[in-house]
C-alpha cells in the first residue's frame, strides 16, 4: 500500500492505545548504502543500531542481508539520487496514510527518521501538512525546526556525546538514554514511541535491545556491574 512509509514496527504499533498512529521512514542507516545518513553516529550506535532488530535482523544462514535490508537500501538511494521522485512519492504516502488512520479512527503521526537522522525539516513536506504530527529521534544539536511547530525532536544519548546531552537539556529537549536495565525514577521511553508527548527537558530510558545487549562501548548505560 505504502511504497516508502511503514507501520511493521512493534514499539510503533503500540501508540494505538493512546489513539495514535505511527507511519515511520526506514533508510540504511549511517553509511550502509554507500551514502551517510547519519551525520554524528558513534562506534557504539553504528553496532548496536536497530536496523537489525526484529525482521530486518532476520537472515538465512550465510547470508549477510534479507529483502527488509535491501528494500532500505533502495528507498536510501532514490533519496539521493531521485530526490524529487523520492519527495513526492513520500507526500503520496503521507496523504494516504492519513486516510488510512482516519478510517481506523486514529490520530496519524510520522516518524521520517526511523532508522537515519537526515535533516528532514529541509525536505518542505513537514510544512505542507501543518496540522499533522512529526517527530524524530537526533544527535544532530541545533537543528532548525522552530518554524516547524508539528515537528518534535527527542535527543538520543551516545558513547561521546555528553557534552551534547547536557547542551540539549539547557535547550529544553527532552533525551533518551539506553540502558542494561532502566533505574528507578527514569521514565520508560519502551512504552510508545510517541515522544512529542513526553515533558521537556527530562531523561527518559530504552532498555537495550538486539546487539545493543552486549554493548560495551558506552553507548549503553551498564548500571548493572556498577551497582
Amino acid at each position: 500500500m505504502f511504497k516508502l512509509l511503514s507501520t511493521a514496527n512493534p514499539k510503533i504499533q503500540k501508540g494505538t492505545k493512546l489513539g495514535y498512529l505511527s507511519f515511520i521512514l526506514h533508510l540504511a542507516p549511517s553509511t550502509l548504502s554507500g551514502r551517510n545518513t547519519c551525520p554524528k553516529a558513534t562506534p557504539g550506535c553504528i553496532a548496536a543500531c536497530l536496523n537489525t532488530a526484529g525482521r530486518g535482523g532476520m537472515f538465512k544462514k550465510g547470508e549477510t542481508t534479507n529483502m527488509i535490508q535491501q528494500a532500505r537500501i533502495r528507498k536510501t538511494k532514490m533519496y539521493f539520487e531521485q530526490r524529487d521522485l523520492f519527495l513526492a512519492t513520500l507526500e503520496a504516502d503521507i496523504r494516504k496514510a492519513i486516510k488510512f488512520a482516519e478510517k481506523q479512527g486514529l490520530i496519524p503521526v510520522f516518524r521520517l527518521n526511523g532508522t537515519s537522522d537526515l535533516a528532514v525539516e529541509k525536505w518542505g513536506i513537514i510544512e505542507k501538512f501543518p496540522q499533522v504530527q512529526f517527530y524524530d529521534y537526533t544527535k544532530v544539536l541545533g537543528r532548525k525546526v522552530s518554524h516547524l511547530p508539528n515537528y518534535h525532536l527527542t535527543f538520543s544519548k551516545a558513547d561521546g556525546n555528553d557534552a551534547d546531552v547536557a547542551e540539549a537539556l539547557l535547550q529544553g529537549m527532552s533525551v533518551v538514554a539506553v540502558y542494561d536495565k532502566i533505574p528507578k525514577g527514569v521514565p520508560s521511553a519502551d512504552e510508545t514511541d510517541l515522544r512529542f508527548l513526553d515533558p521537556k527537558g527530562i531523561m527518559l530510558g530504552l532498555k537495550a535491545k538486539g546487539k545493543a545487549k552486549k554493548d560495551y562501548s558506552g553507548f549503553v548505560i551498564r548500571l548493572t556491574e556498577v551497582a
